[in-house]
């Protein structure tokens, strides 16, 4: 992309082994209407056709740029693809998600302003087989806001990183010895945003079962600690009493409907 003009999207898919999920993932950022835009593929010497399929993609993309080599993990391979971006925004969309729309990425580039910091947006939650199971205000205890401060984060992950938009100049690498450390990195660009505009659509399809529910315990562990850090131990703690009781709440309120 040498000689070209900055892109103000750089999209960023860090994969491991994802054959059958990338496909999916390239071709919803390769049908986007918009086209000012950089495509990044951080591979970690996948063992499977991860990338046969990247090399057979490169010449219909000439936005396409690529890197193959291990890494220490997923919060290790994001920081590489942060490193190589050159877009004035980032978005990462891991291997699995999907933009939601062919015409997401032109939406967004509608509502950037000299001062925008943040784009951000709703996310809906799909099945591997990609049904809808619904948009994560609606099956969770998180409605987006019309405003969105980093406070807003004391309640937990309120925006998933695959519907939070972020200039590039405002994001620090992420923590790689934490499992909440999107949610770090989200609440850090918050502080430094002077203005965050809510897009009003759904940005991104999130494969549902990461890595943090994975490990769901550990998480809530490390999500703590992200809180303490940010808001100080008391704020942190009664927070949690807060998303317990806020979660008992929904529980009864879905009950036998889905939830995330």
């Amino acid at each position: 992309m040498s000689g070209q003009a900055t892109p103000l999207f750089s999209i960023i898919t860090v994969v491991f082994n994802g054959e059958k999920l990338l496909p999916g993932t390239a071709e919803s950022v390769f049908k986007q209407t918009f086209t000012n835009y950089e495509y990044l593929i951080v591979d970690g010497a996948s063992r499977d056709g991860t990338m046969e399929y990247v090399r057979n993609l490169e010449p219909k993309m000439p936005n396409l740029r690529w890197l193959s080599e291990r890494d220490n993990g997923l919060y290790d391979a994001m920081n590489k693809g942060l490193h190589l971006a050159k877009g004035e925004f980032v978005l990462f969309l891991n291997a699995g998600d999907h933009l939601h729309a062919p015409d997401t990425l032109e939406k967004l580039a509608a509502l950037v302003g000299p001062e925008t910091g943040v784009l951000y947006g709703e996310t809906q939650l799909v099945y591997e087989n990609r049904e809808s199971a619904g948009v994560m205000s609606e099956l969770s205890t998180r409605n987006l806001p019309q405003t969105l401060s980093w406070k807003d984060y004391l309640g937990g992950m309120l925006v998933v990183h695959q519907s939070f938009v972020a200039r590039r100049s405002l994001a620090s690498d992420y923590r790689t010895d934490n499992l909440c450390a999107d949610f770090d990195w989200c609440i850090g660009i918050l502080k430094k945003s002077r203005e965050n505009r809510y897009a009003g659509f759904i940005i991104s399809d999130y494969l549902m079962g990461g890595m943090s529910k994975q490990r769901h315990r550990q998480s809530l562990i490390d999500r703590f600690k992200v809180m303490e850090k940010h808001y100080g131990f008391g704020q942190a703690l009664w927070a949690h009493v807060k998303i317990v009781g806020r979660a008992g709440k929904h529980y009864f309120m879905r009950w036998g409907k889905k939830r995330y």
